[in-house]
């Protein structure tokens, strides 16, 4: 699965968009990377910029940029109301899809390393990137700003983590970390009352309200020992809210900062309101995301309300982010478009094109055309994606079957794992053309030189590696997801007993064809323990299969004749 991460750098220019197109030119020449959003703000005289992609990718254009900024931006004439220190004043990367923080703050460290040696501008690191616990704080490492960097520098306990403790008056000095996912989302309610509004912010938001004497609204704030202010802690941990009137819509709304997904969810903090809300006789009519948002956000959200209705979560992404998008009302002011929305959906428009998105016609005239892929491991895949499918089918069949209501929770597990493994498969219909072409473009290197031949060789042998690990994991997802039908064909719905054995062929179909291609590109490669290990483990796996084949056919054969 596709690792990626957003990059929000904040650069000390908004006001020539000559310059900021500069640096934001930079970014758009990195493969794997996509520019989303520039936001230039004239009066802080800054620019935030905010694009996606692979982490090598996004830290390659994270570089460009900042190289580029300390050579069109400086520092010494620079004038705003924000806070800054630098031509690239922050640079945070942000954790999106597959991939954890911890992963990220090491590319963060990478990052940061290679502005401080390459270009010799000073980097502190923050938030979870930070190096010691006084430099977590942004707010700690900026203390002083631009015109306070010489003597800060100057200073040993301030000795920047990378790069040089040198004032360089153009640049000034970098941040760099690594921060969580922010959502930025707000609740519509049915009131116009922004005081309403504030009440069920400060109810929900994690530093609550002031504690008063007396009257809540009106008594004096009370305070402690120490002579400092008591707070009311709100329900939800990581989340920042106020709330204002929107003109536009004539409502007021609950203005929410989720800054931690992974400990409110969007889902909870929209329940939350709703409880929140009704408490004190308003009622939430929408909500809307501001900006984007992660797959999973919208995925765990899908499943939350499925599960609170007892129906199936093994159904298709699409589904599930429709129910997420009705149960939120997030289409009630503006359209929730997934395409333009959703960050991985995102950075799927305009690439190249793939053989699952091809219509059934499409793919079949493809593979029997002159070109040799989609082979038999592209078809092996599909054929195991669609076994799997048949047993999800069923899966989700049985969770709806009148008078089995208790039983929803059991089969909307199976359906889940049915889900995981054609999801799967079907990535391999694509990733087995991909093994392909690596060795047709390792065989189309020169070979004239004896440096050239023994590159050649090394990426031959490389590629054709590869192309055994593609099939072997299709042959492996394929015998997995036989579990999902035998266990459909032992207590799914007896109706459908039919399509758990259609799909279990299907399944051992594609391990055998899959295995066919390990064998026959194994051929190719000189490491013989590797070819001997993947060999003997794919007999093992069509062994298995066969048994496993037999077992599910007569249960179902069994079914039929007795129906």
């Amino acid at each position: 699965m596709k690792q990626i991460i957003e990059c929000v750098p904040n650069f000390s220019e908004g006001r020539d968009m000559d310059v900021i197109k500069q640096i934001t030119d930079q970014i758009e020449t990195v493969d794997g990377v996509r520019l989303l959003d520039v936001d230039p703000g004239k009066a802080t005289n800054r620019t935030v910029v905010t694009f996606v992609g692979t982490p090598q990718g996004v830290i390659e254009a994270a570089f460009l940029s900042i190289k580029k900024a300390s050579e069109v931006i400086d520092m010494s004439k620079h004038q705003g109301e924000h806070p800054r220190m630098g031509a690239t004043d922050v640079c945070p990367l942000v954790p999106v899809a597959n991939i954890s923080v911890e992963e990220t703050v090491e590319y963060a460290h990478k990052l940061a390393k290679r502005v401080g040696e390459e270009l010799g501008i000073p980097v502190y690191c923050y938030e979870h990137a930070a190096l010691t616990e006084e430099r977590r704080s942004l707010a700690n490492i900026r203390k002083g700003e631009y015109e306070g960097l010489k003597e800060k520098l100057a200073d040993p306990h301030w000795k920047p983590d990378f790069g040089p403790a040198v004032f360089n008056e153009k640049t000034g000095a970098t941040v760099v970390g690594t921060r969580n996912f922010l959502v930025a989302y707000n609740a519509n309610l049915n009131t116009t009352s922004t005081r309403r509004a504030n009440a069920i912010a400060f109810d929900i938001r994690e530093q609550g309200r002031f504690k008063r004497e007396g009257d809540p609204v009106t008594g004096k704030i009370a305070v402690d020992e120490n002579g400092e202010k008591i707070r009311i802690p709100g329900s939800l941990k990581k989340v920042r809210a106020i709330g204002w009137y929107i003109d536009e819509f004539g409502i007021a709304q609950i203005s929410i900062n989720l800054t931690d997904i992974d400990v409110t969810p969007v889902h909870v903090a929209f329940d939350e309101v709703c409880k929140k809300a009704e408490a004190r006789g308003v009622r939430v009519t929408g909500s809307e995301i501001v900006g984007l948002v992660p797959l999973k956000a919208m995925l765990d959200a899908g499943k939350h309300y499925l599960r609170k209705q007892k129906r199936s979560a093994g159904i298709p992404d699409r589904e599930i982010i429709k129910i997420a998008v009705k149960s939120m009302g997030l289409n009630e002011l503006y359209p929730f478009d997934p395409d333009k929305k959703i960050i991985e959906y995102l950075l799927e428009t305009g690439s190249n094109s793939k053989l699952v998105d091809m219509s059934i016609k499409e793919f079949t005239y493809e593979t029997a055309s002159e070109s040799p892929a989609p082979g038999g491991g592209s078809i092996a895949a599909c054929m195991g994606g669609l076994g799997a499918a048949l047993g999800t089918m069923v899966a989700n069949l049985s969770a709806h079957k009148r008078g089995w209501d208790d039983r929803w929770e059991e089969f909307s597990d199976w359906a889940e794992k049915g889900k995981y493994y054609h999801d799967e498969l079907l990535k391999m219909v694509d990733e087995d053309t991909l093994a392909f072409n690596k060795i047709m473009e390792a065989f189309g290197l020169p070979k004239k030189t004896s440096d050239e031949k023994a590159n050649r060789n090394k990426a031959i042998q490389n590629a054709t590696k590869f192309a055994i690990e593609v099939p072997f994991r299709t042959m492996k997802l394929c015998y997995e997801s036989l579990d999902v039908m035998k266990a459909m064909a032992e207590t799914g719905n007896p109706n459908s007993v039919s399509d758990a054995g259609v799909g279990a062929l299907a399944a051992r179909s594609g391990v055998i064809g899959a295995f066919l291609n390990v064998k026959i590109n194994a051929a190719g490669l000189d490491d013989v323990d590797f070819v001997n290990q993947k060999l003997t483990l794919g007999e093992e796996i069509v062994e298995k299969t066969k048994m496993i084949e037999e077992e599910i056919l007569s249960i179902v054969n069994l079914k039929i004749d007795n129906n």
